[in-house]
């Protein structure tokens, strides 16, 4: 079924790849059990759901698309959706997940056409990066102020935090675990941080011990089927809409990309490889069926990448990922007595690796129109709280200056009707 002579895999190596897979992207349970939770979802609820659609999304792009390809709730757009869109704009939370229903039925219905291809030719690549790199320092922003490590200040908007206070010590802590196990390419390593900066916090006082390490899965009636598609359908709400649909496509295109590149997948030349297409389509659904569980955004996750270095190479390694997914529905009590502050730092660093995209743009080969609408794009989204703002404001920017140097050769359909929901973003 999963073809592992003709990928030259085995069934052990696609254990190994999965639980490798497991490791690598196990932090997204309570990590978003935290982040949902601050948008004023029950966390047990969350919790409970996460690893639901962490488990149902893998093992259907594993046997779908068979693709070494795991999928979660996507780390930026819940971030948005609990501090952009639920506390910034005051959205209730069942409207916010209409939104996720309504992008997710567009990609869906999108992800059957050629509009991917379109869309991938029509956006210049330098603002793709740019809206990743937006998207890493809005997260890293938002992990950073949750620390405490910085505050709100009446003079200058933001200050530095009391780096006196314990917990946020604690979070200083969890920052350099972080960034160092990383760094040392320790398998597990967010999940192996959060572990050890959770027993220093318990140990002087900064959170109280587990009670017990495992329970029944908590009851997710208090979110399933709890969306309102229909406040989301609103012309205001338009543009916020549009920011799901463009920023999981883009988030999903770039890690398959990634990906893809390394297990020889998602060939271009290979007419009849349809994984791409059936892993988006797979995607397209989850976030789908993600909202109506009551989570954010669902999408392909980059520590993917982690289960192809150890070798996996067909949906076989995302079935195995599913299955030790199980095991995280009966950990809520070990996930519920995690400090807060061992939890964000995580934040940071995933928005520290997005905002590398950047790094990826040349700036002194790149006309005024791509350098001032990337500029935007990154620096708006993080002091506007909202990734909507930084996309409108950059393609806003860059049409208009390619109009004002008379460019419009540089300008296609795509391009406009991104900039004509961009300007609805401000207008309404």
């Amino acid at each position: 079924m999963f073809k592992l002579k003709e990928h030259n895999t085995s069934v052990g190596t696609e254990l190994s790849a999965g639980f490798t897979t497991f490791l690598t992207m196990m932090y997204i349970v309570p990590v978003n059990g935290f982040i949902l939770a601050d948008a004023g979802l029950p966390m047990d609820a969350v919790v409970t759901a996460t690893a639901l659609i962490t488990i149902l999304a893998t093992l259907f792009s594993g046997l779908w698309a068979n693709t070494p390809i795991a999928m979660s709730v996507g780390m930026g757009l819940n971030a948005y959706f609990s501090y952009g869109l639920v506390l910034g704009m005051k959205i209730p939370w069942q409207t916010a997940l209409g939104i996720v229903f309504l992008s997710g039925i567009l990609f869906m219905i999108l992800s059957f056409t050629n509009f991917r291809v379109w869309i991938m030719t029509s956006i210049p690549m330098n603002l793709r990066r740019a809206i990743s790199a937006g998207i890493g320092s809005f997260i890293a922003f938002i992990g950073l102020k949750q620390m405490g490590m910085i505050v709100d200040n009446p003079a200058t908007l933001v200050s530095l935090g009391d780096f006196s206070n314990p917990t946020v010590l604690l979070g200083v802590l969890g920052l350099v675990l972080s960034f160092t196990l990383y760094a040392y390419r320790v398998r597990g390593a967010f999940i192996l941080a959060i572990a050890i900066t959770s027993i220093v916090g318990w140990s002087f006082g900064l959170g109280k011990l587990p009670e017990g390490v495992v329970s029944a899965p908590a009851s997710i009636s208090p979110i399933i089927f709890e969306l309102d598609i229909a406040s989301a359908l609103t012309l205001s709400l338009l543009p916020v809409i549009i920011t799901f649909l463009i920023t999981d496509m883009f988030d999903t295109l770039g890690t398959l990309t990634g990906v893809g590149t390394r297990a020889n997948l998602f060939q271009e030349n290979n007419k009849d490889d349809k994984s791409l297409q059936r892993t988006l389509e797979a995607d397209a659904i989850a976030t789908t069926a993600g909202s109506l569980l009551g989570v954010s955004t669902t999408t392909a996750f980059i520590e993917s990448a982690s289960g192809v270095e150890e070798g996996g190479r067909t949906g076989l390694t995302a079935v195995f990922t599913a299955m030790f997914f199980v095991t995280t529905l009966f950990l809520l009590p070990l996930f519920k007595a995690i400090p807060g502050n061992a939890i964000y730092p995580v934040l940071v660093v995933v928005g520290v690796l997005m905002f590398t995209e950047l790094g990826k743009i040349n700036f002194e080969d790149s006309d005024l129109a791509t350098s001032a609408g990337a500029f935007l794009i990154v620096i708006l989204m993080p002091l506007t709280f909202s990734i909507t703002n930084g996309i409108a404001a950059g393609f806003l920017i860059f049409t208009i200056i390619k109009f004002a140097k008379k460019q419009t050769s540089d300008l296609n359909l795509g391009i406009f009707v991104i900039t004509f929901i961009s300007a609805l973003a401000f207008i309404l």
